[in-house]
C-alpha cells in the first residue's frame, strides 16, 4: 500500500474514527494514526461475513480469527496478535508519531465461505476518548463533580501532549527540509494537507473543551443560586408555620 493510500486512509480514520470497510481471504487494511507519547489506544472491532443466499451481511462464526498488529514510527511492533471474530485491542504509543495499525483476517478460516467479502466494523479511540469514565467513577467512587474535572483535566493532558508532538514535528521538518523539486511535490502537499487538518481537528478539540468548562461554571453557578433562592424559602415557610415571624 502506497503512501497515498496510507495518508487518505489515516485522513478518514482520524475524522471519523468509527468505520467499517471489505477485506478478501488474504488482504491486509492498515490504518495510519498520529498518537503523541505515552498516549493510550483502544480499538474495537467486529467483523460479518457475507451470505451469497441471503444477499446481506451476518455476524461471523466464532471460529474466525483476526489478527492486529501495530508497528510505531520507528517500525518496531508495538502490538501483533491473534484475535477472534470480534475483539479489542489496547496499546500504549510510547515514540510520537505515525502508528501503523494493521488487521487480516485468518486465511484458514476464510477459505469457509469461498472467497465471498468479509466487513469489518473499527472504532479507534485515542488519548482522554479511550478512558471508560463510568467505570472510572464507579471503581474510585467519585461524584459527578468528581468524575467531570477528572475529563477536564485528562482533556488538558491530551491537548499538552498534542502541543508536545506538534512543536516536535515542527523542529524535525525543519530539520529535515530537502530542496524542492518535482518529484517532493505530491508527499509534501499531503503533508502540509494532513498538518493541516490536524491543526485544525487541535483547535476545535480546544474550543470544546473551553466551552464546556464555561458551561459547566454557568452550570454550577445557577445551581447554587436556585439551591440558595429554595433554602431561603424553605425556612420563610418554616418560620411561618412556627409563626416565628
Amino acid at each position: 500500500m502506497g503512501l497515498p493510500a496510507l495518508l487518505l486512509l489515516a485522513l478518514c480514520a482520524a475524522g471519523a474514527r468509527g468505520l467499517y470497510f471489505h477485506i478478501g481471504e488474504t488482504e491486509k487494511r492498515c490504518f495510519i494514526e498520529e498518537i503523541p507519547d505515552e498516549t493510550m489506544v483502544i480499538g474495537n472491532y467486529r467483523t460479518q461475513m457475507w451470505d451469497k443466499q441471503k444477499e446481506v451481511f451476518l455476524p461471523s462464526t466464532p471460529g474466525l480469527g483476526m489478527h492486529v498488529e501495530v508497528k510505531d514510527p520507528e517500525g518496531k511492533v508495538v502490538l501483533s496478535r491473534q484475535y477472534g471474530s470480534e475483539g479489542r485491542f489496547t496499546f500504549t504509543s510510547h515514540t510520537p508519531g505515525d502508528h501503523q495499525i494493521c488487521l487480516h483476517s485468518n486465511s484458514t478460516r476464510m477459505t469457509l465461505f469461498a472467497g465471498g467479502r468479509l466487513r469489518v466494523h473499527l472504532d479507534i479511540q485515542v488519548g482522554e476518548h479511550a478512558n471508560n469514565y463510568p467505570e472510572i467513577a464507579a471503581k474510585d467512587k467519585l461524584t459527578e463533580l468528581q468524575l467531570r474535572a477528572r475529563q477536564l483535566l485528562d482533556q488538558v493532558e491530551q491537548i499538552q501532549k498534542e502541543q508536545d508532538y506538534q512543536r516536535l514535528g515542527r523542529i524535525k521538518r525543519r530539520d529535515n527540509s530537502s530542496p524542492s523539486g518535482s518529484s517532493h511535490c505530491l508527499p509534501l502537499y499531503l503533508g502540509i494537507m494532513f498538518e493541516m487538518y490536524r491543526e485544525e481537528r487541535f483547535r476545535l478539540t480546544s474550543e470544546s473543551t473551553n466551552q464546556r468548562v464555561l458551561w459547566w461554571s454557568i452550570a454550577q453557578t445557577v445551581i447554587l443560586i436556585l439551591t440558595g433562592i429554595w433554602q431561603m424559602r424553605h425556612l420563610k415557610s418554616f418560620f411561618e408555620a412556627k409563626k416565628l415571624v
